[in-house]
């Protein structure tokens, strides 16, 4: 299982599954494991309580794939 983790500011915020948006110093957590399921996840920087993003069943045709995946979803998520 692969893990890739970034840190970012959210100055127009994230919605979540649990409680809906948040924004600030967010931390972004991808992880796919070896069918190529990938899982996204945030929180506060530094926060323990982790939340998962709105959306299910994401799979990578290549889990090559997935670098460039959380990659482009830390842009998306940090632009204003």
């Amino acid at each position: 299982m692969e893990k890739k983790s970034t840190t970012f500011t959210a100055t127009h915020g994230v919605m979540t599954t649990e409680v809906g948006v948040i924004s600030g110093e967010l931390e972004l957590l991808t992880t796919c494991d070896d069918s190529g399921m990938l899982s996204l996840k945030i929180t506060y920087a530094g926060a323990k309580e982790w939340y998962t993003l709105p959306g299910k069943d994401y799979l990578l045709n290549d889990q090559r794939d997935h670098e460039v995946v959380h990659r482009m979803l830390a842009s998306v998520l940090e632009r204003p």
